[in-house]
């Protein structure tokens, strides 16, 4: 899968990494759902550490359909509730 981190460019990750990311995702979400900033920041920034070391960069002047969108590390929380489906920035 490519995934896009706005700001930063694009990563291939394995389909495999997908369980773990979902649970910082869930955490992000609810996180979300109760206003609390200081967790907000600190699991989006997990989830964006991950998906660096897991994931292999791709060349700056490659673009490749994306298959996961994630907000910018510099994101608010009001950014990011604002970017979410129903189904959380990571399909399930």
């Amino acid at each position: 899968m490519i995934v896009r981190i706005m700001g930063e460019g694009q990563v291939r990750l394995e389909d495999g990494h997908l369980t773990e990311l979902n649970k910082l995702d869930d955490e992000l979400l609810a996180e979300i759902e109760n206003g609390d900033g200081p967790g907000f920041r600190r699991t989006l920034d997990a989830l964006l550490v991950r998906v660096r070391e897991l994931g292999v960069p791709l060349p700056d002047d490659t673009l490749e359909p994306s298959g996961l969108i994630l907000p910018a590390q510099e994101a608010t929380l009001e950014e990011v509730r604002e970017l979410l489906s129903d189904d959380g920035l990571i399909p399930g």
